[in-house]
């Protein structure tokens, strides 16, 4: 409670009968503070305490039940209990409104006219300045509960636009989620055939390098098949250059022409079959240059659609890049809502205990 800054001496009797009847505490005249009963010095003190919201009316009414306990007839101590607890609480707001003179249980259970006026006085002297205050107060708590409700408004519409905005991604998210679904399975299907495909290209690679190997074997045949047939026209040049008039010479010279001859043919034949086999290499090799290109074709058709599923796939690291955005939104939204929520409840109670501390 704040510090007095009251004036003593006391009010006057009949002051203090005005104002227990403008404040509506109670209808007293000053007779009654002539001779004070207890019991109506009690009743006067207890409506003062609240009048001030020390002391609530249903408080008033019950006891400390479990302090009782401790007694061996609880019954009998039921209005001394009651007038401790009173005699506390005006002593406790006695001592912080710094009255000049103690309150003491006997002014509570025998009281005095004198120290009566004074200790109502003090009373009653802070129930004027508290209401003082608190109509002075009175236009800022009403602006400051407008203010709070429209605060209320926009934080309710805000809720709303967030929840609406939340609802949409959600939407947009269940919408999208068939169509990446098949593009997640294309992709699939196509990683499955792009395997295939190289392990076909691998097998193809392969035996296009024993056809090279082959090919190879074969060209080296025929250069030492022609190589020869130079050899032997060479040789048969120069045994027609050696023919001379003589029989036995050109006997034997036919014979070594024969030899010769024979000797020529096997390799001519051997060149021919040679030139043949290379003919049919070369048939071969076209047959196979057809399937590579077949294959080269199919293999640029396979690189389009490679280049077609990672575009496919770029599309669909784009699709859940936006789609974890959009997640993340999510959570930005709820994690601003529920700061929103909790901003507003830390102003309810800051508000609250503002006017508290304006009541007090």
């Amino acid at each position: 409670m704040a510090e007095s800054n009251y004036e003593y001496p006391r009010l006057r009797r009949p002051e203090i009968v005005t104002i227990l009847a403008q404040l509506q505490i109670a209808n007293v005249t000053e007779q009654d503070f002539t001779n004070p009963n207890p019991d109506f010095i009690s009743d006067l003190y207890t409506r003062v305490l609240i009048h001030l919201d020390i002391l609530l009316e249903e408080d008033n009414e019950q006891l400390e039940f479990h302090a009782l306990e401790h007694l061996e007839n609880p019954d009998f101590h039921l209005d001394s209990v009651r007038a401790v607890k009173l005699y506390n609480q005006i002593n406790e707001v006695l001592t912080t409104l710094e009255c000049p003179r103690k309150f003491t249980l006997a002014d509570l259970l025998m009281p005095d006219p004198h120290r009566t006026d004074l200790f109502l006085g003090s009373l009653l002297n802070f129930c004027l300045d508290r209401d003082a205050r608190m109509n002075s107060v009175s236009e800022i708590v009403e602006e400051v509960n407008a203010l709070e409700a429209q605060r209320t408004e926009l934080e309710e519409n805000r809720i709303l636009q967030l929840k609406a905005e939340i609802s949409e991604c959600n939407e947009a998210k269940e919408r999208e989620m068939p169509l990446v679904e098949e593009v997640e399975a294309k992709v699939k299907e196509l990683k499955q055939t792009i395997a295939v495909l190289n392990s076909n290209q691998s097998s193809l690679r392969s035996t296009l390098r024993k056809l090279k190997e082959k090919t190879g074997e074969t060209d080296e045949k025929i250069s030492n098949a022609e190589f020869t047939l130079v050899q032997n026209v060479q040789e048969n040049a120069n045994l027609r250059s050696k023919i001379s008039q003589s029989p036995d010479k050109v006997q034997r010279a036919l014979e070594e022409k024969k030899l010769a001859r024979e000797e020529a043919r096997n390799a001519e034949r051997l060149a021919m079959q040679a030139f043949h086999e290379k003919t049919a290499l070369v048939e071969v090799f076209s047959k196979v240059y057809k399937k590579m290109s077949k294959h080269n074709k199919l293999m640029q058709d396979i690189q389009e659609q490679v280049n077609s599923a990672k575009s496919i796939e770029k599309d669909l690291k784009a699709l859940k890049a936006k789609l974890s955005d959009e997640e993340i939104l999510e959570k930005s939204l709820e994690a601003k809502l529920v700061e929103k929520q909790s901003k507003g409840m830390f102003l309810c109670k800051h508000c609250c205990v503002s006017i508290s501390g304006y009541m007090v």
